[in-house]
């Protein structure tokens, strides 16, 4: 059974951590596969007693593994969609950095953490996905994103124009510098800090969130996640920028984007109860109230 880790540079203070971990998930694993810029931060640092193979960045781990788990922040495993996809290889998030609202393990949790993997008490947390249906070729093969699709402005002095319609029914042009178009784990990101709303992971929905508009009127919107959503951008720029999470690329005024819920989810793996309403209190400070 074969085990995958991804990530980027840690602090040395983790690496006992990440022994710790590895002997754990020998008791279950026959092989580790290592992705290479993590691999080329532990080596010689990190002993192995199980065979590796070192992945190179861009390729998935096969369908058949057993897990891939992520060392990092959210960013981190952000960047894990782009080599699970569509396999359903299930992902554990370890948080090394600051918040760590997806990846959920604290460095003290990690030996809980390993030992429930071992002995499989653990649930899987399926996260719905958005798509880029079109135009297809401006992610290609990755046209997914967990969190959102964001369009946004390239000059710094002009607004843009954001003609949007769900299911072909005309919603709203927006002045603004931007918009978000959200999944519900996507509500605790970009989209809260424009002042969308924050959403529960299982509701079949999508948020619809202006980024600095210029009408006070204008709110944001959630609609079903059976919608399709098309945004037509128009503008005194002649192109502006598309993101899927993390990832951007620029794109003429031209286009016509289309966005829908995704085929399928990616399983984060879940250790003990699932809690999203304390996630929420304890990562943001929601509800913080002395009175409390």
């Amino acid at each position: 059974m074969n085990i995958a880790f991804f990530g980027r540079a840690f602090d040395p203070a983790f690496f006992e951590n990440f022994k710790l971990l590895l002997r754990i998930l020998e008791k279950k694993a026959t092989a580790f596969l290592v992705y290479e810029q993590l691999y080329e931060h532990i080596r010689g640092r990190v002993d192995f007693n199980k065979p590796v193979s070192v992945l190179p960045a861009s390729s998935r781990p096969d369908p058949d593994t057993f897990c891939l788990i992520s060392i990092g922040g959210d960013g981190t495993l952000l960047d894990t969609i782009t080599l699970v996809q569509d396999t359903g290889i299930p992902v554990l998030g370890i948080n090394t950095g600051r918040l760590g609202f997806l990846s959920a393990i604290s460095t003290e949790e990690i030996s809980l953490a390993a030992n429930a993997l071992v002995a499989g008490n653990y649930t899987l947390d399926r996260r719905s996905m958005l798509e880029l249906a079109a135009p297809t070729d401006l992610f290609t093969p990755i046209n997914y994103a967990l969190n959102e699709l964001t369009v946004l402005k390239r000059d710094n002095s002009t607004m843009i124009s954001i003609s949007a319609y769900v299911d072909d029914l005309f919603l709203n042009t927006y002045w603004a510098d931007g918009l978000i178009v959200a999944t519900p784990t996507g509500s605790t990101g970009y989209s809260l800090s424009c002042g969308g709303p924050i959403i529960s992971p299982q509701s079949r929905t999508l948020v619809i969130t202006p980024i600095a508009t210029h009408n006070l009127t204008v709110r944001p919107i959630v609609v079903p996640d059976t919608s399709t959503v098309k945004l037509r951008i128009s503008g005194r720029a002649q192109d502006f920028l598309v993101m899927l999470d993390s990832r951007s690329r620029p794109l003429s005024t031209t286009v016509e984007l289309i966005i829908k819920k995704a085929t399928f989810s990616l399983n984060l793996i879940c250790i003990g109860q699932k809690d999203f309403y304390k996630n929420i209190r304890n990562k943001r400070a929601w509800g913080l109230d002395k009175r409390n």
